[in-house]
């Protein structure tokens, strides 16, 4: 793994180094790599250009660990606004449902004390049932360890209404194997990623060769499965590895697809896509991106290299 990811993860929780890199205005040229923009007229025409290339998307309004109820109150009054939004966008005609919003129980109150997880569970209910009317979909992002059984106990409880609700699962972590046979059997739509956030030892593996054989066994078990994989990786060995699977267990687009985050690895995206694959991209956008941005840098050592060269040449 990334030597520096324990330090670049810390920064993430850092109220003194979010201050000092978000007033840099250099690093706003920087953002804007990794982010569609602050607002949803930004994201427009960013996501019109995604979805006229063939490439599906779903789109993530930035905000997490919410500390008010007012603050859930807005996230859901953004994010159903985001879905009519992405409803009148001219999508193509694929197999499943090309635009999506992605969206973390935190920003809908799971923190907010003990009624937390029933408070993000009805608000949940509230998007779904607004993106059914819409054709969009909407997966449950992954967050630190403390949330994940409190995620994975309201998608249950919202999967029999929203059978197409998808939740993310992050292979770092021991228990994901036995998570994916659980949610698979259950025919749930699973988004398959490594994991970015700062775990124990007892939690996740801490060494590059353990995360990426949990993710094959992972990967296995899904392809195999009766749930929809959604592979979302940038590795060229995990997305080889796809394609055997796929191709062993008779999958086609429409019946998995791959996702790639805004950003990174486009000519690869764009390649999976004219090669006929169904790809769907990772959109954020919000003015809360210093989190985002600190873990994209800690995946990935081309990422921190970049956003370090970029303000080297604008300074």
């Amino acid at each position: 793994m990334n030597p520096l990811r324990p330090v670049i993860l810390a920064a993430a929780g850092s109220g003194r180094m979010k201050n000092a890199v978000t007033r840099v205005p250099l690093t706003a040229a920087v953002v804007r790599r990794f982010v569609a923009g602050e607002t949803r007229g930004e994201l427009a025409p960013v996501a019109r250009d995604l979805l006229a290339s063939g490439r599906m998307i779903s789109v993530d309004f930035l905000g997490e660990y919410t500390t008010e109820q007012s603050m859930a109150n807005a996230a859901v009054a953004e994010y159903m606004s985001l879905i009519d939004d992405l409803a009148a966008l001219e999508a193509p005609h694929t197999l499943v449902p090309a635009v999506e919003v992605s969206v973390k129980l935190s920003a809908l109150g799971q923190s907010l004390g003990a009624d937390g997880p029933a408070i993000a569970t009805e608000n949940l209910h509230k998007l779904c049932v607004k993106a059914a009317e819409s054709r969009v979909w909407v997966t449950v992002d992954a967050e630190d360890h403390t949330t994940t059984d409190q995620t994975l106990d309201t998608v249950r409880q919202l999967h029999p209404e929203f059978p197409w609700l998808a939740v993310a699962v992050q292979t770092y972590q021991r228990s994901a194997e036995d998570r994916c046979r659980r949610l698979t059997a259950a025919g749930t739509r699973i988004r398959l990623c490594k994991g970015a956030y700062q775990e124990p030892d007892t939690v996740a593996y801490q060494r590059r060769p353990d995360v990426d054989a949990s993710y094959l066994r992972c990967l296995n078990v899904l392809m195999r499965g009766e749930g929809y994989p959604m592979i979302a990786s940038h590795d060229p060995s995990m997305i080889a590895a796809t394609l055997v699977e796929a191709a062993g267990s008779r999958r086609c687009p429409g019946d998995f697809e791959f996702q790639m985050l805004y950003g990174i690895r486009d000519p690869e995206q764009r390649r999976l896509t004219e090669e006929g694959h169904a790809l769907r991209v990772y959109l954020p956008y919000g003015t809360q991106w210093y989190g985002y941005l600190m873990r994209r840098l800690a995946e990935r050592p081309a990422n921190l290299a970049f956003f370090l060269r970029a303000l080297a040449e604008r300074g």
